[in-house]
This record gives C-alpha cells, structure tokens and sequence, in this order.
C-alpha cells in the first residue's frame, strides 16, 4: 500500500535549490535510509515527506487515516511536566506496566532517568532519550527520524536497531551512523545536487551500487574512486552479513577492489610509530580514579595497571557514564589519578579532542587559522598543505575563507580536529570525533587516519566509525578495571546483555533506575564479575606485558592470514600453489589458536 507520494517537488531557501523535481513514493513496510551532505536537503526531503514543510512547488500525497510520528533535531517537551507524563500521557499505570512493549522501550531508553522528574531538569541528551521514547510507544503507518542515534551510546543503538527492525511500521530516517543504516534499512536514498538518488539495500549495498554506476558511467574521478575502494575493500572483509542485502550484480564491484590493499599497512605504521615514540607511550600503574576528583564522583579505575603502546589503535568502549571522557582526561594530563601512577613517555606528543568546543578566534578566516599551527604536514608517506586538508574535511573552496564565528557547531569540531592535526602529534585522544559529521567527510577521516602514524584512543558512539579505525577494543565495564575485548562491539554487547558490566556511576550505587525496567534489561545489571585471585602491582604489571606482547602477535598472524586469503583468491586456478597456501594457513590458524589459549590464560588470572 502506498503511503506518501511526491510529485515534482522542488524547495529552496534560497538561490541554489535543495530539492529539483523530485518524486517518489513510500510503500507500507518501507524502511528507507536517508543520506547525504550536512546542508544538502535531507531535512528538507523528510519535513516535506512529514507535512511539515510545504514545498516551493510539486505535490505531496498522503494517504488518508495516515498516523505520521517524527523524532527532529529538537523537542517540543513541556518544562513543566514529568518524563512520565510526556512519554505515557494519561495511560494508566497498570496499563502500561503491563505491557512488555513498552516495558522494553523505558527500560532501555529511560532506565536510568527518574520518571516522575520534571523535563525542565534533563540534559539535552535525557531528552532526546524522551522524545523518542514517547515517540516509539505510540502507534503509527509511518516514523520518521532524524539522527536518532545522537546521545545514546553503543548498547541502546544495539537495541534501536533491533527494535525498529522488528516494527512493521513504515520507516524513513536520516543518519550518519553507517552501522544503523545497514542495521535498519532496506533501501537508500542519496540526496545529492537537489535529486534523490535511489538504492535497494543499506549502507554496504549502497556503496557497492554506488561504485557500479561510477564504473558505468566512467565518471567518477581518481581520489574518490579510492576512496570508495578503499571503502568496499574494508566492507568486503568484515561480517558477511554486511553484503546480504544487494538486489544487484556485484561482479563489477568486486572487479574493482580486487587489487585493493588492506585499509592500513599496520607493521608499517607500527614500525614508523615505534621510531617516533620509543617504548614507552602511556603506562598506568596502580591507578585509582574517581570521574570528580579523589573520592568524588563515580570510581572509574580502581589500582588499575595498563599499557598504552606505540602504534595501538584502540577503541573504548562503556555505557554513557562509565568514565571513558574521564580516563581520556587522566591520559591529557588536565586530571590527576586519586592514587597510583600515570608514566608518559619522553617523546609523546599529544593532541586531545575533547567534547568540548575549544576557544577560536570568531574574527579569524578558517584557512587563516589552520595555517597559524602549520602550512604542511606529512601524513604517512604524502605531504598536506592545510588547504588541501581543508578540503577534505569539507572546506571546498569559498568555505575556506569564511569568518570562524559564521561557522556550525559541526564545522568548528572539524576546524578543531584539523588543527590538532596539523600539530603533528604522535598521540592521539579522540572524544566523539565524528558528531555533526556527514557520511562524505567520515569517509575523508577514515582515510586520512589510516595513513597516520601514532598512538591513538577513540571513543565513538559511531560503531562503524570505532570498527574501521580502531584495530582492538578496550572496555569500562564498571569493575574499576580497562578490559580486552577480542571479539570487539559484539563481545561488549554480550557483557551487557548479561549484566556483567555497569556504568561507573551505577557501579558505585548512585544511578537511578526507572522502578519499571524489568529484570534482566540493561537498566538492572547484575554486579560485575569477581576477578581472579589478588595479584602484586609487579605481578599485575608483568601480566599486562606479556597480555601486549600476545595481542601484537595475534594481529601479526591476522594481517598474514588475511593475506593469505587474498592468495589463494588469486591461486584459484593452481592446484598445486592452493595446497601450498592452505598448508602455510593451517600452520598460521594453529599458532594464532595456541596464542589465543595463552591469553585467555592470562587474561583469566588478571580476572578479566
């Protein structure tokens, strides 16, 4: 049944349109992904779409009795009413606690907001929390969201995802969060140049359809084409669930990325990391932290003893509220541990990007401003001028020249991240790196990472984002201790689901918990785990050590069963070379599997 029609619609703001004769159609069960350039039209396509924008020209059909529900960049929550009044409205308390649908949706958006608090008391992301909430427990032909993902963290992403795609609820949402969009979508659309370009699939198939119609139509130029390479190359070794979704032929993709080596050349960067930093980076020893200072706040690290090394590439992980900004800070220097010992090496450089929008001239041109830290920069084996890095992370042109003060909140982060760049630092400390960032510039910095050379510790809500840039993954699970996960988000989300990890906050017994989550939900965890037997800080430190040196030789074994893969893909004619190569990968998967056997050992006596 369709639902919305648009017929040759067009609207502009101004001289240059957003939208130009568009029409198209949404169907019942529809769940469409809305991509493109910030200030490139895609609000404008779903206020259209919503009936809340009438549009310069064209037609826009709704089907009649059509229930609508919206989640935009803002809120219209009354101050003065509480969260429960705003999400239930006048439901009946048995009416509601008996429901397990909405049960769910409290739980694991609002399980750790009062209910019975007044909106005038949340902070922006409670109530956004809020808004979708109320949003979710009505019921409606078609939701429309824009950017749901903004203030929930990793684990209620997880369930929004799920939780939509079990809707059969037509569904339009804007987002640059890739791993939502191929989680939740079965179609893509691309606003671009004032058109609405259409894909079947979610993100991976758009990327890959993307390529094809590039390859076709021989139009797409050098850079962006690797880009794109590079893009699909990385997509093609992760989970193969990634590429179910294509209702097309991807031999021609495929074709193209078949010489396409690995995102990163990791021993490299490592090596070039090492030189430039030596051995020692950040060493914790006996650390114990509190998110408020000593004895103040949530316990965050509690005699906590780890390595940071040249060349990591770590991802960290933890609910909103486990003390990961606050462990960034401890590694800045700007806040010191309670008790233990923070060793920074010698040589470390560093550049930290926080959450917080640091001060820049407003009177200043955005050019004028990078070009005061440094005009050039190397990044790995190619020289930058700031302009053309500019550039990249979409400053084209005329934008170079703007004042500092006419700038977005989202275009200052990227000026931010820029000149921390341009520093040449060695180490790097990225908080939520990419919000307000568009899909398009994500791309540019993926790249651009993958060249550099350093220590770097990333916290992203941006699953994709932690996935592609980050080679392991550490966890606050609210033990007071920083915990490996091998098996990446996944792992982490298993934790989660069965309550052996807590916020910080929650641990120390000051969270709240909405009096109607049900039991087994992220909003009543379990306590954490006991650890192992109690070790020495020599011990412990000795045991952090060598669970380094075993994880640098599982990622060496990794990078060589990869290329492993890629030849025999190559061998595929020659029988002889095949069994060759499957030999030498068979003796490979056996010393990584006796490997791991050794650091499950240790990690079990650290009690992780």
């Amino acid at each position: 049944m369709n639902l919305v029609n648009l017929e040759s619609v067009s609207h502009s703001y101004g001289p240059k349109p957003l939208l130009k004769d568009v029409s198209l159609g949404i169907e019942a069960g529809d769940r469409i992904g809305v991509v493109g350039r910030n200030g490139g039209g895609k609000t404008t396509l779903i206020s259209v779409i919503a009936g809340h924008l009438k549009p310069n020209e064209g037609r826009v059909t709704h089907n009649r009795g059509l229930h609508v529900g919206t989640l935009s960049q803002g809120d219209d929550l009354d101050p003065a009413r509480s969260v429960a009044e705003i999400v239930l409205g006048d439901r009946p308390e048995h009416e509601w606690a008996g429901d397990a649908g909405i049960r769910e949706i409290l739980a694991n958006l609002l399980g750790d907001i009062d209910l019975t608090a007044p909106a005038r008391s949340l902070s922006g992301g409670e109530r956004r929390r809020t808004a979708l909430a109320r949003l979710l427990i009505e019921e409606h032909d078609l939701i429309i969201l824009d950017e749901p993902t903004n203030h929930l963290d990793i684990e209620a992403i997880d369930w929004l995802a799920r939780h939509l795609s079990a809707r059969r609820t037509a569904l339009v949402v804007v987002t640059h969060d890739r791993w939502f969009l191929d989680a939740v979508s079965t179609r893509t659309w691309e606003v671009v140049d004032g058109a609405v370009e259409r894909y079947e699939g979610g993100y991976a198939a758009y990327v890959l359809a993307k390529a094809e119609r590039a390859r076709i139509a021989a139009a797409s130029e050098a850079r962006r084409q690797n880009l794109m390479r590079k893009e699909i190359a990385w997509l093609r070794r992760g989970p193969p669930a990634r590429t179910s979704k294509p209702k097309f032929r991807i031999d021609a993709a495929q074709a193209l990325i078949a010489d396409e080596p690995p995102p990163r050349e990791s021993v490299e960067l490592v090596k070039f990391a090492a030189a430039r930093l030596g051995r020692t980076v950040y060493d914790l020893e006996d650390v114990t932290l509190h998110a408020g200072g000593p004895d103040q706040g949530p316990l965050v690290l509690d005699r906590c003893t780890w390595q940071f090394g040249p060349g990591d590439r770590i991802g960290l992980i933890g609910v909103n509220g486990s003390g990961k900004s606050s462990l960034l800070r401890l590694l800045s220097g700007t806040v010191q541990p309670d008790s233990g010992k923070v060793v920074r090496g010698r040589t470390v450089r560093l550049a930290h990007l926080s959450q917080e929008l640091g001060e820049l001239d407003p009177s200043r041109r955005v050019l004028e401003t990078v070009e005061e830290i440094r005009k050039f920069i190397q990044v790995g084996k190619k020289e930058w001028t700031a302009s053309a890095l500019l550039e990249r992370l979409g400053f084209k042109g005329e934008a170079q020249w703007k004042v500092v003060g006419d700038l977005s909140g989202g275009e200052r982060r990227r000026l931010q991240l820029l000149r921390l760049l341009m520093d040449d630092p060695n180490v790097l400390l990225l908080d939520e790196p990419t919000n307000d960032l568009d899909i398009e510039t994500l791309n540019e910095l993926e790249d651009l990472l993958d060249g550099w050379p350093g220590t770097l510790i990333l916290v992203s809500h941006d699953r994709y984002f932690l996935e592609r840039v980050a080679d392991r993954c550490v966890a606050l699970l609210g033990d007071g201790k920083l915990s490996m996960l091998p098996g990446g988000v996944d792992e982490y989300l298993q934790r989660r689901a069965s309550g052996a990890a807590l916020s910080a906050r929650a641990a120390s017994g000051s969270g709240a918990v909405s009096p109607a989550a049900p039991s087994g939900t992220a909003a009543s965890a379990a306590p954490a785990a006991e650890t192992g037997p109690g070790l020495s800080a020599k011990e412990e430190r000795e045991l952090r050590k060598e669970l380094s040196r075993l994880e640098r030789q599982l990622d060496k074994l990794a990078g060589r069963e990869a290329k492993l893969h890629d030849s025999m893909a190559a061998a595929a004619a020659d029988y002889g070379r095949l069994a060759e190569l499957d030999a030498e990968l068979k003796a490979v998967r056996a010393e990584k599997d006796d490997i791991e056997t050794a650091w499950m050992e240790l990690a079990d006596r650290l009690g992780e």
